[in-house]
């Protein structure tokens, strides 16, 4: 599902239902607390399973751990970028040669409205009120939530390239209902441009942003 909204460079794969049995690599393993429950177990080792067919789906080396950084990050082999997320009832991972995208965000949450008084502290006046428009022509779509996802994707593409703390009023979305296109607009300096995609189906939220190579005019 994730594929959909990702651009034909970027590879993918997901998960609907945890796999029992799968088994990620030792170093894989040691990112986990000792005292993990089952299911946090079973989360992780799907999300990772996830990972490794992105990988080799992309053609990179797919027997590579794909470890953690700092600020929870999946580090994966050299010249990849991409991005694992999780939510309730689904698992996904994405991939990218770094030549095509410089760093790649997906997030992915339950269809389900924004928790109260969540609002004013991930989006500005403008936003909400772009976010008023299109309840009232489509009230179906919990867009607070798109806009949170959008969000957690950004800075998943962000982070890195940036390597430090970001809030959610640094940038400024844009959704577009008519092709499920998603503009980034960073509101402080130094911060690049991004663009990406969103989806809404079968219970989920769905957002994918990437940054394009610096080479790229």
């Amino acid at each position: 599902m994730i594929e959909r909204i990702l651009p034909g460079w970027a590879a993918a794969a997901d998960a609907f239902v945890d796999q029992d049995g799968v088994c990620p690599a030792p170093e894989e393993r040691r990112l986990l607390a000792p005292g993990a429950v089952p299911k946090r177990r079973r989360e992780f080792g799907t999300g990772r399973l996830c990972a490794h067919r992105a990988l080799a789906d992309l053609g990179a080396d797919a027997d590579s751990p794909v470890l953690r950084g700092s600020r929870g990050e999946p580090l994966w082999p050299s010249g990849v970028t991409g991005s694992i997320t999780h939510c309730r009832g689904y698992r996904a991972a994405a991939t990218a040669w770094s030549v095509d995208a410089e760093s790649l965000g997906i997030d992915a949450e339950p269809a389900v409205p924004l928790a109260r008084g969540l609002l004013d502290g991930i989006a500005g006046p403008a936003e909400r009120a772009r976010l008023a428009r299109l309840a009232a022509a489509d009230p179906d779509v919990p867009w607070a939530t798109v806009l949170f996802s959008a969000k957690e994707a950004v800075y998943k593409a962000w982070h890195p390239v940036l390597r430090r703390p970001l809030g959610f009023r640094h940038v400024e979305v844009f959704l577009a209902p008519a092709d499920g296109s998603i503009a980034v607009r960073p509101t402080a300096p130094g911060l690049p441009a991004a663009i990406g995609r969103f989806l809404v189906g079968d219970g989920l939220i769905l957002t994918s942003v990437w940054l394009p190579p610096r080479s790229s005019p």
